[in-house]
């Protein structure tokens, strides 16, 4: 029996996210299928992040233990011709028996992409959250290091409680404008070029865990700071305030992306 782990990128417009549910399309349940398919086994999958309902993934990690004959590097190709167009198995590789896609990650990375563009595009509507009214993206990055290291984010979580504890470590939080965006790419956007007058806003958040929506709701919250409507310290007074209420809307499903995920394999 080898344990074997899949890096997976999808377009989740069309998908209920990625967990199963009863009577819906979801990305877990494309690739269990899809594994049924080739091995004959009904197998469940684990993830490192259940992304919701029209969110994204560049680099969303499964794990699942078979024993079907096939090297480990061949899962990526079989299981791909199985799979719809929206789903992309990236690699496939076999890890120790004890790897476990949601425990053993050690942080994970999200980002959030705003066009910040008076005329819409065709081509990125459903790839990015499209604000007509100028940003002040550098106000954004400011304001948004208020939230780096460990706090209660109950006040940025939807319908809290979801989970035993809402208290998170963020490592890292950047915004800034982008020259150009590869929309394939993982990799941190600070490490590609800036520029000021970009069109693309590109929001990239660390962390040893995340609430339900809550880097959407942080990001909704930060541009009204962009727009001018709040200030650094009323990013400040909403944290400690711990209340939902006061925060920023929850930013569209469809600018949010599962960017990386970081173990210690």
């Amino acid at each position: 029996m080898k344990t074997i782990r899949l890096r997976i990128a999808y377009d989740g417009t069309d998908y209920a996210g990625w967990q199963i549910q009863p009577n819906q399309i979801t990305v877990q349940g494309e690739v269990e299928k899809a594994i049924e398919e080739l091995t004959g086994q009904r197998i469940s999958i684990l993830c490192a992040g259940r992304t919701d309902s029209g969110v994204h993934a560049l680099g969303q990690v499964a794990s699942f233990r078979s024993d079907f004959n096939i090297p480990p590097n061949r899962w990526r190709p079989a299981l791909q011709s199985k799979l719809p167009a929206e789903i992309v198995i990236l690699e496939s590789n076999e890890v120790p028996e004890d790897f476990h896609a949601t425990f053993s990650a050690k942080s994970k990375r999200y980002r959030y992409v705003i066009y910040n563009s008076v005329a819409d595009h065709p081509f990125w509507r459903r790839f990015v959250w499209r604000i007509s009214q100028n940003l002040d993206a550098e106000a954004m990055h400011d304001a948004a290091q208020t939230l780096i290291g460990k706090h209660d984010f109950r006040c940025f979580e939807s319908h809290w409680p979801n989970k035993a504890t809402s208290v998170r470590t963020i490592s890292k939080l950047s915004i800034h404008r982008m020259s150009d965006w590869n929309l394939w790419s993982p990799e941190h956007t600070s490490d590609q070029r800036s520029e000021t007058r970009s069109e693309f806003i590109c929001l990239e958040i660390e962390a040893d865990g995340f609430l339900y929506n809550m880097v959407r709701t942080i990001t909704g919250t930060l541009v009204n700071v962009g727009r001018g409507t709040w200030e650094k310290s009323d990013v400040e007074r909403i944290l400690q305030a711990q209340d939902r209420k006061i925060a920023g809307g929850t930013a569209p499903a469809c600018g949010l992306y599962l960017a990386q995920v970081y173990y210690d394999v």
